[in-house]
């Protein structure tokens, strides 16, 4: 695999506002490191019990179907255990992905990340057994 300097590798930052955890991604998601990182970093936040998450998608640029796998995965571990995961902003190539593959039927997705995070759930969850 070639490096491309021109191609910015994937970059998260996690921060959190009341009970949501945010992460902010940036640069392209397509499969090996890229993808590797996106998983290791949602992999942790649902087994540490992180009920809210919502993935800023506004710079992300590129999206290719190992990271939709990765955001499906997360959506149902996160749905079984009573929690949510939403989209904010996506725009661009991840945008037409995502429409095209009818995620956005699935999985809410917002413009807005006020209104993304009164659309979570107030109410206490628990894991069913």
């Amino acid at each position: 695999m070639k490096f491309h300097p021109g191609a910015v590798s994937l970059q998260v930052s996690i921060r959190q506002v009341g009970d949501v955890t945010i992460l902010d991604l940036r640069g392209r998601s397509t499969i090996g490191s890229d993808t590797e990182l996106l998983r290791s970093h949602l992999q942790a936040l649902v087994a540490n019990r992180a009920p809210k998450l919502l993935l800023n998608l506004a710079e992300l640029t590129q999206i290719d179907s190992s990271a939709v796998s990765i955001l499906v995965r997360t959506y149902v571990s996160l749905t079984r255990l009573g929690g949510e995961l939403k989209l904010l902003r996506p725009s661009g190539r991840v945008l037409m992905l995502l429409n095209m593959i009818h995620l956005l039927d699935i999985i809410p997705s917002f413009e807005d990340e006020t209104q993304a995070l009164a659309g979570f759930q107030t109410r206490g969850y628990s894991a069913k057994p």
